[in-house]
């Protein structure tokens, strides 16, 4: 524990959390690589799904940023029977550092139903980056707007998600991101 010239403890300092999520089968690197290398450089906690496709690519460019201050975090869906609890199949990717195990499911087209992890993920980042994704990316998207998380779509066009809310806010070029994240924070 950090104490002052007096003994005190020094008080904890959070680092902020930003949460990316995309695709799980796509990896989008020439998004996902250099947000993530911001994110670390940054001095950020990182926070995905932590699958494959998209989470995978930003949790291996973050990991990669030597000196970094932040971890990456992975809320990683389980199967719990009576006796024994394992990740689901493909989770958590090599990458996750923190990994938060949860009994909810992965969310898919059902992302904002009460048993989707997607809750965790919003609500456990203080600002949501979204990357090119299907459904289960557009219900974080609807869940970032019902919890009032500031986020912003790293895409180049609105149908890279389908049905995205039209109250996001989408930017092309990863300063405009960083922008918005700062702005955010």
């Amino acid at each position: 524990m950090n104490m002052d010239h007096t003994g005190r403890p020094l008080p904890v300092t959070r680092l902020p959390i930003i949460g990316v999520m995309g695709s799980h089968q796509e990896a989008h690197a020439d998004r996902a690589v250099p947000l993530g290398e911001w994110i670390a450089r940054e001095g950020y906690h990182l926070l995905t799904g932590a699958g494959g496709g998209v989470m995978e690519t930003v949790s291996r460019a973050f990991a990669a940023v030597s000196d970094r201050t932040g971890s990456v975090i992975g809320v990683v869906p389980t199967v719990v029977q009576s006796s024994t609890r394992a990740p689901e199949s493909g989770y958590p990717n090599q990458w996750v550092e923190i990994p938060i195990v949860t009994h909810l499911d992965t969310g898919g087209p059902h992302g904002d139903e009460p048993t989707s992890r997607n809750h965790l993920n919003v609500l456990t980042s203080d600002v949501v980056v979204l990357l090119p994704g299907g459904e289960g990316t557009a219900s974080e998207a609807r869940l970032a707007l019902r919890y009032r998380t500031p986020c912003v779509g790293f895409l180049f066009n609105r149908g890279e998600i389908p049905s995205l809310p039209p109250d996001i806010q989408i930017e092309s070029a990863l300063e405009r991101v960083e922008d918005f994240v700062r702005s955010s924070l």
